[in-house]
């Protein structure tokens, strides 16, 4: 006996729904609009069957599964079948006291605007295949653990036996269904599985599988159990706790930390540039290579391996043949920048800073898991494909989207977090377990999309609206809000260092980096002058009267006679040598000077031979004859064949780009709101006309009948058109999807009729060869 033996079934329960709650429907259920059904009893079959009721479940909430999971209990009445309706009172009773009347009630409108559930209040239905949108296979919000709170649960957990205990903990690892001979109705229950069963911490689907119930799963991982007793939405924060940091410090601390990943990761694209590093045969980065990385950046392993992930998925840096080949070449593919590098490195912070988390939102990778065992007991390596997971964007705009619930500043700590993810989309607790949410949102911290616990407003405006044309500037708007001012201006001290008290503009960071090493980075960071960073400025063409202004201009204290000093020695012996690019030249005002570099080693080394007293010539490289000369002891500039200074520094390897920036995966597109409409409209049109009575010919009781594209059907047609009788018409459009109408036929001619429909007073065009049947109908 079915469902529909009993009352009402869904095919009428859905044709007698208005227009705009079949809308409804197949918008929270798209599936059910593609393709456009024929009629409301195809709707019905659809819905009704166990992929879309699966489909359906995807959104439902705690509630709203404990008062699916309610009906069927109820409706099943100990059957094992569905054969009973019951009402919205019965279904109120059997949940009082674990949630909110109006909220039981409002899940029960859900379900009925979803199909899941049908019919009046008082004699509610569900379909055979309803259980398919639970996320699990028995009853657990209507079972044994249902009334029990998780402290009770736990000591349950903690009375076991080794057998019993070590059971279930293999079930909490792996996949809760497990297969047992003792899951029967009357196995020994000496055993542990019919023990685990009577204590309610095993559920027995049928006699050879049992479930683990998901809060005794959840318990034994160390998660935040649900609460099956407390079926109300957990509080993501406590409402009457004191806010610790502002908006604007929340804020500022998003700014400071994607100021120091932007760094990080331009330390790691130069550092790449100089020193590619070597692909596995897998195409991945190697433990080896990420550990020098590490050590050569002073950056934790971690770090390094989440800036290759994302510089890797933006193509900053890809496998290939450096070019030009570094020192320590071996001929072999190495990873290194993309001329792609160049462009994001000149770039604003802000648009730095959107790349990264545009990328990281787009990332279908768990940059988390590098270094940490796989199956097999070895470790991820970085930018390997074993670390691919399509699923992996959608959780983080999940985790996302539940902090932007909590509202502006609002802290939420990672239990709060997780408890509210799974009672949100119960059917993915294993996808949102503790370690998923917490490194998510470390990563989002290190983003600067999390800051303090809260969601920060660069990271609302990240996640907001993407098809709104002005997202981009809204993300950047928020990005320089968030980000310091930039400074002209550092404090020189006496040790030879420069502080700088936030980020510098674009013009005063050339002069810096050029004229002075990093020490330590941040909110504010220290350089310091050397003699080989004067030496690397006048290298690039500055002369000491212009790097003496510089820190003159700029200084906010007075500049140390030291470092003037050591600017003016250095350029005073600076350029006294002359390589030109003429592989290679040396030029030398003075022929003591010159004489004494064709005595050094250097000479040798370079098979240096003199031209003339001022003059000498080399096979090496023009930057090996600088290094050489330089290692000796002197001091030589480069200059072109015009007597210019050229700065003559490595700019790093680039590889060229193997393959195109991944593109985030198509998603199903979503029917438009006039889509939907349409869709029922021609469902409406094929339930006319299936309930159409066709008319009777005068000598028998046959219908009036004839097939498309032939004179028979014109000639109905126009017999219709003489009487003004409606039409049945069944067409293929162009796309080959077949429709029902019942018309009124207006005029027929050039290959076309011209009909208005029936139950819209449209005018609608048929092709004459496309109409399959033509029907005469009474009246």
């Amino acid at each position: 006996m079915s469902a529909d033996d009993q009352g009402v079934s869904l095919a009428d329960d859905l044709a007698l729904r208005g227009d705009d709650e079949l809308v409804g429907l197949l918008t929270a259920r798209p599936d059910l609009a593609s393709p456009p059904p024929a009629g409301t009893g195809v709707l019905a079959s659809r819905a009704l069957s166990a992929a879309s009721s699966a489909l359906a479940g995807e959104s439902l909430d705690l509630l709203s599964v404990a008062v699916l999971e309610q009906t069927i209990e109820l409706g099943t009445a100990g059957t094992g079948r569905i054969p009973a309706p019951t009402s919205v009172t019965a279904i109120v009773k059997a949940l009082s006291g674990r949630a909110e009347e109006r909220d039981i009630v409002d899940r029960v409108r859900l379900l009925h605007d979803r199909a899941l559930i049908w019919g009046p209040d008082d004699a509610l239905e569900t379909g055979a295949h309803a259980p398919a949108a639970l996320p699990w296979r028995a009853h657990h919000l209507t079972g044994p653990l249902a009334e029990r709170h998780a402290d009770e649960i736990r000591g349950d957990i903690d009375g076991l036996d080794d057998r019993e205990r070590g059971l279930i903990e293999t079930l909490s690892r792996g996949p809760a269904l497990g297969r047992s001979r003792d899951a029967a109705v009357d196995a020994d229950p000496q055993q542990p599985v019919p023990r685990l069963i009577a204590a309610g911490l095993l559920a027995r689907v049928d006699d050879q599988t049992v479930e683990l119930p998901p809060m005794v799963g959840q318990l034994l991982r160390g998660e935040p159990p649900l609460r099956a007793d407390d079926l109300r939405a957990p509080a993501l924060h406590d409402s009457s706790a004191r806010r610790r940091f502002s908006a604007a410090a929340i804020d500022d601390a998003a700014g400071g930390e994607a100021l120091e990943l932007i760094r990080h990761a331009t330390t790691v694209l130069r550092t790449l540039g100089a020193t590619p590093a070597s692909v596995l045969r897998s195409g991945a980065l190697g433990v080896r290579e990420l550990r020098r990385l590490a050590k050569v950046t002073g950056l934790d392993q971690r770090r390094v391996a989440f800036i290759a992930e994302l510089l890797a998925f933006l193509r900053l840096i890809d496998a290939g043949f450096p070019d030009p080949p570094p020192p320590s070449d071996t001929g072999e593919l190495a990873f290194a920048p993309t001329p792609g590098a160049d462009t994001w490195l000149h770039q604003a912070p802000e648009r730095q800073w959107i790349a990264l988390v545009e990328a990281w939102l787009e990332m279908p990778r768990r940059a988390w898991q590098v270094g940490e065992p796989d199956r097999d007991g070895n470790a991820y390596a970085a930018l390997s494909g074993e670390l691919h997971d399509a699923y992996a964007p959608i959780q983080r705009r999940v985790i996302l989207d539940m902090l932007e619930d909590a509202g502006p500043a609002i802290p939420v700590d990672t239990d709060a977090l997780v408890a509210s993810v799974h009672w949100h989309h119960p059917r993915h607790i294993r996808r949102y377990s503790r370690r998923v949410v917490d490194e998510t949102v470390r990563e989002a911290r290190e983003l600067g999309i999390v800051a303090h616990g809260a969601l920060t407003r660069v990271g609302r405006a990240a996640i907001g609206d993407t098809d709104d044309g002005g997202h981009e500037a809204t993300v950047l708007s928020a990005m320089r809000s968030a980000l310091p001012q930039p400074v002209d201006h550092f404090l020189t001290q006496a040790d030879l260092t420069l502080t700088v008290p936030g980020p510098m503009t674009p013009e005063l960071a050339e002069q810096v980096e050029l004229v002075a090493d990093l020490e330590s980075g941040g909110a504010a960071s220290v350089y310091r002058v050397s003699e080989e960073s004067v030496r690397r400025a006048l290298d690039a063409g500055r002369s000491s009267s212009e790097l003496v202004t510089m820190f003159t201009t700029h200084s906010r204290t007075p500049v140390p006679q030291s470092l003037t000093y050591l600017i003016e020695d250095v350029a005073r012996k600076h350029g006294q040598l002359r390589v030109g690019v003429a592989t290679a030249f040396i030029r030398c005002e003075d022929p003591t000077t010159l004489a004494a570099v064709l005595r050094s080693p250097a000479a040798e080394h370079l098979a240096l031979r003199a031209l003339a007293p001022t003059v000498a010539v080399s096979q090496a490289d023009v930057r090996e004859v600088l290094e050489q000369l330089r290692a000796a002891g002197f001091a030589p500039a480069g200059e072109d064949s015009s007597g210019t200074l050229v700065d003559l520094r490595e700019r790093g390897s680039r590889v060229t780009v193997a393959r195109q920036r991944r593109q985030p995966q198509a998603r199903r597109s979503v029917p438009s709101p006039d889509q939907l409409i349409s869709v029922v409209s021609r469902m409406r049109s094929h339930d006319r006309a299936a309930s159409a009575r066709p008319a009777s010919s005068a000598m028998s009781a046959a219908p009036v009948r004839a097939a498309g594209g032939g004179e028979s059907a014109t000639a109905l047609i126009q017999l219709a058109l003489r009487v003004n009788r409606r039409l049945r018409v069944d067409y293929v459009d162009a796309h080959g999807s077949a429709s029902r109408h019942v018309v009124t036929p207006r005029t027929l001619g050039a290959g076309q009729l011209i009909a208005v429909d029936a139950g819209t007073d449209e005018e609608q065009r048929f092709s004459l060869h496309r109409i399959t049947s033509v029907e005469l109908l009474e009246g």
